[in-house]
């Protein structure tokens, strides 16, 4: 009798020795998992999705590389945060294809979303569809000031068109005729960089406007269109562009010959310099493009992980080039990151 009791006392004792390895197991397992759910859960990713209108366009692939810079720099400055650039952009500009994109990676889980928008209702659309879905939408360059985005940032783009004339006028003794390269005629900055422009040649009662050109954003595009109204007007003096998208390759020196005809354009890139050397171009109106990248990063992050209260309207100023600060714009260039910019106009 003694004898069964010891053997079932034993027995228990083994089950029970076992049963507490098993659950230090599961506990230690357990453990295990938490830590390693700890640390996944520690670093925040946030995906934010970057929608210019082309990738093609040489502008855009600088706010691209500043988009992509200042999320290193925050993903190395806050240890509990990844940032994600997610470079979703058309190939060629399309508004309907942007949109699409849009509509794609609001379903797709992305955190936020920044965009250059190349027609303003269709995007309208868009940017209301992913904010009403939980995803805060930014613009730059190209607004859709109606819709639910937050902010903008970019420059004061009827402002910018009243400088282009003014700079133009002053090249041409404020006479003389003159025509305006118009870009994507549906997008909003470009639309109010022409009212500006005619809002100023208001001022200038003996320039003759011959009318305002509109065309794909491509240097084959502006120069057919720019071929084409020179052979319609061959007096004409000057032309006011709002985009210097006719500079973007070579080709345009094959129809205009350097200071002839007068030429004020919007942007300032390392292909372009070589324009404004050589008195093709007299006058660039240059943005900071790697910013729009840089800030519109910046200020989604503000928002969205530092819960700060961000401006709706973020402006950003545009610097007159010109062959006397040639040098020290292209020094700026490199300081954003521009790379191929000639050692000639570096130490200008």
């Amino acid at each position: 009798m003694k004898e069964r009791f010891l053997i079932k006392t034993r027995i228990v004792k083994q089950l029970s020795a076992l049963l507490l390895t098993a659950l230090m197991a599961v506990i230690s397992g357990c453990g295990d998992s938490d830590a390693d759910s700890e640390g996944i859960n520690d670093k925040e990713a946030i995906v934010i999705t970057m929608i210019a209108k082309s990738s093609s366009n040489p502008v855009f692939l600088s706010a691209k590389t500043g988009a992509i810079k200042t999320a290193e720099a925050l993903t190395e400055k806050y240890s509990k945060l990844k940032v994600i650039i997610d470079w979703q952009t058309p190939e060629n500009e399309s508004a309907s294809e942007q949109a699409e994109i849009i509509r794609n990676v609001v379903k797709n889980g992305t955190r936020a979303i920044i965009v250059s928008c190349s027609d303003e209702d269709t995007l309208t659309q868009a940017i209301n569809y992913a904010v009403d879905n939980g995803v805060e939408v930014m613009t730059f360059d190209s607004d859709a000031p109606n819709s639910k985005r937050f902010a903008f940032y970019g420059p004061d783009d009827f402002e910018m068109g009243k400088t282009l004339m003014n700079e133009l006028a002053g090249l041409i003794d404020s006479k003389s005729k003159i025509a305006i390269l118009g870009g994507n005629k549906m997008a909003n900055n470009l639309q109010e960089r022409v009212k500006g422009i005619l809002t100023a040649a208001a001022d200038y009662p003996d320039i003759t406007i011959v009318g305002t050109y509109f065309h794909p954003e491509t240097e084959a595009d502006a120069i057919a269109v720019m071929n084409e109204v020179m052979k319609q007007n061959p007096d004409i003096k000057g032309w006011a562009m709002v985009g210097s998208w006719a500079f973007f390759g070579e080709k345009l020196k094959d129809i205009i010959d350097p200071g002839k005809i007068k030429i004020v354009a919007v942007d300032a890139l390392p292909m372009q310099l070589e324009y404004i050397k050589k008195n093709y171009v007299q006058v660039l109106l240059g943005q900071p493009t790697f910013m729009w990248g840089e800030v519109s990063v910046q200020t989604v992050i503000d928002k969205i992980y530092l819960n700060k209260k961000v401006k709706e309207i973020i402006r950003l100023k545009t610097i007159p080039v010109t062959i006397e600060n040639l040098g020290g714009w292209s020094r700026q260039l490199r300081a954003w990151g521009y790379e191929n910019i000639l050692e000639k106009y570096l130490v200008m």
